[in-house]
């Protein structure tokens, strides 16, 4: 199916500008005449995934989104509905204009003879590989709707997962905002007001006040220098580690702190427990799923291990020693997977791990956030200390002299 865009008059001489679902342009039309509708103009929309153009989506689909919808298609799906009948459904329900299009793209090309993972495959920005192999899977084992739930489930756990790291950071990132530009206004403002004091009485200065001079005369007459080095140290810092070799050591250095080091192993290990237990149990073979959560595992070190560990399993061994060698992935973590592969219940035993990760990671987030508190509270009052013993001080300089 697919979606013509239309501008017309009804039999009341009323002007008309909507869409409607059809199969050609020609059945389009029929319908819209059969509605009592002149058209005027009528055209067929496509999304901006399948536009040659750079031009991103007009309105960007997001994980809940794509998470309710793929719910919605497990359900109808399960109802015994066809395929192309279930996303014409969907196209009428999505509010998202792209993903109505996409929708009413993926239908027209399954009812052309495509199978549903190939034609979710030519929309790479919207359905991943993770996506794309478990449809696939399941549409050859003949549980597409099962695995589309478990679709659904998958992306939500995830989209918890980002909620809670972008929630720890939320308080940090605010006051340090709010300090930096408390810091601006006294420099900008408050310092250069009572520099002229400062330098009538003609004195040598103590050290600090000199130090909020020179930041106050710094931040007023070379500001622009200093948004120039900032931007610059950005973009060189974000281009450095884009490298192959800029990335390691980056990523090395990460793994070396302290308190960051144990929420990214926390993080990926959870995420590749979750993600290898949902491909598996989908019927997607283990060496496509290892390569799938390899690409998925955000530290290049762990992605490092994760990639000898397939090359382990395609050689028939097990994947645990060349994880436990990386010291990387904890030891429990190892030997349950190494229980799991023994036992024939890797894919419940990965659910376990990766329960007991998104557990810790949402205690471990939660400790930072205790932690960072007091920090950003002390480095705060220390700046603000500063400033005012370099105001007070030669003021008070300036009284005992009177």
């Amino acid at each position: 199916m697919a979606i013509f865009k239309y501008n017309g008059v009804n039999s009341s001489g009323k002007e008309l500008s909507s869409s409607i679902t059809a199969e050609t342009l020609a059945q389009a039309k029929n319908k819209l005449k059969n509605q009592g509708i002149m058209l005027v103009s009528i055209k067929e929309q496509k999304s901006d995934s399948q536009k040659k153009s750079s031009i991103k989506l007009l309105q960007p689909i997001s994980v809940n989104d794509l998470a309710l919808m793929t719910r919605q298609l497990a359900t109808l799906l399960k109802a015994r509905i066809q395929v192309v009948d279930a996303l014409t459904a969907l196209v009428d329900q999505s509010d998202n204009r792209d993903l109505k299009v996409i929708l009413a793209e993926v239908g027209q090309k399954v009812n052309e003879g495509s199978s549903l993972a190939k034609a979710l495959s030519d929309y790479p920005n919207v359905f991943n590989n993770i996506y794309v192999n478990m449809v696939e899977a399941g549409e050859s084992s003949g549980t597409l709707h099962i695995v589309l739930l478990r679709l659904s489930e998958f992306t939500e756990a995830q989209v918890k997962l980002r909620n809670k790291v972008s929630g720890a950071m939320t308080y940090p990132i605010i006051m340090v905002a709010f300090g930096a530009i408390m810091m601006v206004i006294i420099f900008t403002v408050v310092i250069p007001k009572i520099t002229k004091i400062f330098i009538s009485m003609k004195k040598t200065l103590p050290l600090p006040t000199r130090i909020s001079i020179f930041l106050s005369d710094a931040f007023l007459n070379y500001w622009w220098a200093m948004l120039i080095i900032l931007v610059m140290s950005i973009y060189s810092f974000r281009k450095y580690i884009t490298t192959e070799s800029g990335q390691k050591r980056w990523h090395r250095f990460l793994l070396k702190l302290p308190v960051v080091k144990g929420l990214i192993i926390m993080i990926n290990v959870s995420r590749f427990c979750s993600t290898l237990a949902t491909l598996l149990q989908s019927g997607v073979p283990i060496l496509t799923s290892i390569k799938i959560v390899q690409n998925l595992v955000s530290n290049v070190h762990m992605q490092k291990a994760v990639a000898e560990a397939r090359m382990a399993v395609a050689e028939g061994a097990s994947m645990t020693g060349p994880l436990a060698k990386s010291n990387l992935f904890p030891t429990m973590v190892t030997h349950m997977i190494k229980l799991g592969e023994s036992s024939g219940e890797l894919e419940p035993m990965l659910e376990i791990i990766s329960e007991n990760y998104a557990d810790q990671v949402d205690a471990k987030l939660n400790g930072l956030t205790s932690i960072l508190q007091p920090i950003m509270l002390v480095a705060m009052g220390l700046a603000v200390t500063f400033i005012v013993f370099s105001v007070i001080m030669p003021l008070m300089e300036l009284n005992s002299f009177r």
